[in-house]
């Protein structure tokens, strides 16, 4: 299989999609759309980002629990959904992508990481809130929503529509649901081989048969965990990461010159590399946010649907923390953890990196506080955020299959799903992570037509919210 993909045409067809998603995460298009979205958002609805931050907090503390009620056909607990959306938006971009945009658009790309997270907590507010209010039963009597109920529904349910939410389903189980967690497979084979030199075959079957009982186990063993594994994989690599932090305590003040500096001024950094213009940081730092945190790209509010809350808003506000916790939380460990370390300075020799993506995590945590141990830590975190989002985006696709087959489509999903699982491990196919890059593009679109257009829904579910009216579902699905 690798062979066949590496023939003229897969090459050419690989020139073709790479330069297809240069324009699509570039800064004349999805850029510019999804922080415009997260901007509008923010203020149509009074930066609800800081306004609800302190209920989002009270409502995670109060939920949090490692065994809540099992979930059901009629959805699961509001910290299971929130787990199962954190559990796909930490995954390889916390680690690997924050690292692409560190080397690559240089320290003023995380400022802008943090610009477009800020503004995408409103759009996350926005996409769960629409979630809830949207979300039907199948043909089982089990609780199923997101964008492709929103945007069907929600638009009038005609063919444009209906149309358009075909087109988001299909999107979302080819960006996610095959070529998404084929990626992640791939990332946790290379750091297991690298680590521990297991074969990636080995990696591969076992990931791939794991996945499989939990897949099978549907939403009640996915919900079972998501809501473990997420907190004790945030917990584990925060821990670790703030001791590393604080051991490099005195040069973090230079850290956060250099991220602010950069950020507004082209300047030469790590041993004499060339001055990073201020759109290739900010093309970097808010494409590679984006794609971490997922806010606006239609996938976690698969998650929210489900929760079990008496009003959207409390779901609503979930949405908020869990781009939070992803991108200022973790994300931000990842960063500060290895600019502090002082193994970027080290890194760039007569102008280029010498490493990229895990191995500059790796090396952080080995030279700096784990020895020996740094490269199977951090392999190991990979595993946890890698398989959580594998998880997480199998049952997004789950969703989608479900709208556009029902039920009958579940095993047949499940069964590629593993094999995917076990291809990704093993092969080196950059055509794969251009197409999931591709399809997570495309799939944004109908999306954010949807949420804008049903802005008015959102702001009246918050309205009615703050002034304590009692939800009533069918009144503001019929409003126009």
């Amino acid at each position: 299989m690798e062979g066949i993909l590496s023939s003229p045409f897969f090459d050419q067809l690989l020139q073709w999609v790479s330069e297809a998603n240069g324009f699509l995460w570039g800064t004349e298009f999805l850029i510019p759309l999804l922080c415009g979205t997260g901007l509008f958002f923010s203020l149509r609805l009074g930066f609800v980002q800081i306004t609800k931050f302190g209920t989002a907090c009270s409502k995670l503390f109060g939920n949090f629990s490692l065994h809540g009620k099992a979930a059901g056909k009629e959805g699961m607990s509001s910290f299971q959904a929130l787990a199962t959306a954190i559990a796909a938006q930490v995954g390889t971009g916390n680690l690997v992508g924050a690292m692409t945009a560190l080397v690559s658009g240089g320290p003023g790309a995380i400022f802008w990481m943090w610009v477009a997270a800020f503004f995408g907590m409103a759009t996350n507010f926005a996409e769960a809130c629409l979630a809830q209010l949207y979300k039907e039963k199948d043909e089982t009597g089990q609780v199923v929503g997101g964008p492709a109920y929103y945007i069907s529904r929600g638009l009038g349910g005609g063919f444009f529509a209906k149309a358009l939410a075909a087109f988001f389903s299909v999107s979302i189980i080819l960006a996610l649901g095959f070529m998404g967690n084929m990626v992640q497979a791939n990332s946790i084979g290379d750091a297991f081989n690298g680590a521990f030199g297991w074969d990636t075959k080995v990696t591969g079957a076992v990931l791939a048969v794991v996945a499989g009982l939990i897949f099978i186990g549907g939403v009640k063993r996915i919900a079972r965990v998501t809501e473990k594994l997420v907190p004790i994989m945030a917990i584990m690599y925060i821990v670790v990461g703030l001791v590393l932090i604080i051991m490099n305590a005195a040069h973090l003040p230079a850290v956060f010159a250099e991220i602010f500096t950069c950020a507004f001024t082209p300047k030469a950094v790590w041993g004499g590399v060339a001055g990073v213009a201020i759109a290739q940081a900010a093309r970097y730092g808010i494409a590679r946010g984006l794609f971490s945190n997922e806010a606006g790209m239609g996938s976690t509010p698969h998650a929210h649907a489900v929760a079990q809350v008496a009003h959207p808003v409390e779901q609503g506000v979930l949405g908020i923390i869990a781009v939070f916790i992803d991108t200022f939380v973790v994300l931000n460990i990842t960063v500060i953890s290895v600019m502090s370390s002082g193994v970027l300075d080290a890194n760039f020799v007569e102008g280029g990196p010498q490493l990229r993506g895990i191995s500059l995590v790796q090396a952080a945590f080995s030279n700096h506080l784990l020895g020996a141990y740094g490269a199977p830590f951090i392999a190991v975190c990979l595993l946890f955020f890698a398989f959580s989002t594998v998880i997480g985006w199998y049952y997004f696709g789950e969703s989608n299959i479900r709208y556009l087959f029902g039920t009958k489509a579940l095993l047949p999903y499940q069964v590629l799903v593993m094999a995917f699982i076990f291809a990704g491990s093993v092969l080196k196919i950059d055509l794969v992570w251009e197409l999931s890059d591709f399809f997570n593009g495309i799939m944004v679109i109908p999306n954010l037509i949807a949420i804008l257009l049903l802005s008015g829904k959102v702001v009246r579910l918050l309205d009615e919210y703050n002034k304590g009216v009692a939800y009533d579902r069918e009144a503001l699905l019929n409003a126009k």
